[in-house]
């Protein structure tokens, strides 16, 4: 197998990095010396970050032309990510939503919704959260049991509970799934919502790590009313516009795994760093092994 880059993938990687050469200087700093503290301040910085990686076609570059991406593949994807990783600058602050909730609604919304979510969502003026996952609907999510009802004027009313849901605590909006259906298989009662996070009766709670940060959250639904248009994928059909985030999800961390940390030097970096363990060659062995099973499940 021959991993190199292609001819034409050999050019799209040049243009990327000529042009984190010319703006990394605008680029946040996170780490090391100079690196922004102030929780509100790194949150702005990185919205204008991934504005400006947007307008050079950086961000949600797999997404179609029309839509405000590039229309490229998804090993120019990792392409990005890896020539990110390389000029030593953030990626986008909305991973969830350009990685995974956007290609839902570019699969499964209307015309409306896409025209009003996508743009903002692609230039981080509007940062998306998922919430799928409840305390008793993790790995089974047709297990969920947040309620929507539909009212008599179309609106519908949602009541239940989400939880690990990332980003929720700065979001504008969410991708939900709610039960709609209890008559029929759990399959197939389900509807996906667009909620805003500035509704009335959504209320977020962080759930503090270990490291003391509250990167995860919690968040419950009392008599939260959304219109009928905020339906993704037609109501009870709420379990393949989910298979579809959940197909994006696998994409956004396996190819883009660059993104989300995954580099071979950084074993390496790790060895070279403790004298005990450069000194092991069964240290040096093992983590030699795991560097090259993450990279092939890359590939």
């Amino acid at each position: 197998m021959d991993l190199n880059d292609t001819p034409e993938q050999a050019q799209y990687r040049q243009q990327i990095r000529a042009w984190l050469e010319e703006h990394k200087g605008e680029a946040p700093i996170l780490k090391g010396e100079g690196a922004l503290t102030d929780p509100e301040e790194i949150l702005a910085a990185r919205r204008a970050w991934q504005g400006r990686l947007a307008e050079g076609g950086l961000a949600g570059a797999t997404w179609p032309k029309e839509f405000g991406g590039q229309g490229v593949g998804p090993i120019e994807g990792v392409i990005i990510s890896q020539e990110m990783r390389r000029a030593g600058v953030p990626g986008i602050l909305d991973v969830i939503g350009v990685g995974m909730l956007g290609p839902t609604i570019i699969a499964h919304g209307t015309d409306e919704q896409k025209g009003r979510y996508l743009g903002p969502m692609l230039h981080g003026d509007e940062v998306w959260c998922q919430l799928f996952s409840e305390p008793a609907a993790g790995s089974d999510l047709a297990a969920v049991q947040t309620r929507a009802k539909q009212n008599d004027d179309g609106t519908w009313t949602l009541n239940g509970q989400k939880v690990w849901t990332t980003n929720a605590q700065f979001s504008a909006y969410g991708l939900l799934l709610a039960r709609t259906n209890v008559d029929v298989p759990k399959h197939k009662g389900m509807t996906m919502f667009i909620v805003p996070m500035d509704a009335e009766g959504v209320t977020v709670r962080g759930l503090r790590q270990i490291s003391g940060e509250a990167e995860f959250n919690e968040v419950f639904f009392d008599d939260v009313t959304v219109p009928a248009e905020n339906v993704v994928g037609g109501v009870d059909n709420g379990w393949g516009a989910g298979l579809t985030t959940l197909m994006f999800e696998r994409l956004t961390i396996g190819l883009g795994s660059e993104g989300f940390g995954y580099n071979g030097a950084r074993f390496s970096s790790a060895i070279a760093g403790d004298a005990a363990a450069s000194k092991d060659s069964g240290v040096r062995h093992d983590l030699g092994e795991l560097a090259a099973e993450l990279e092939a499940i890359r590939w």
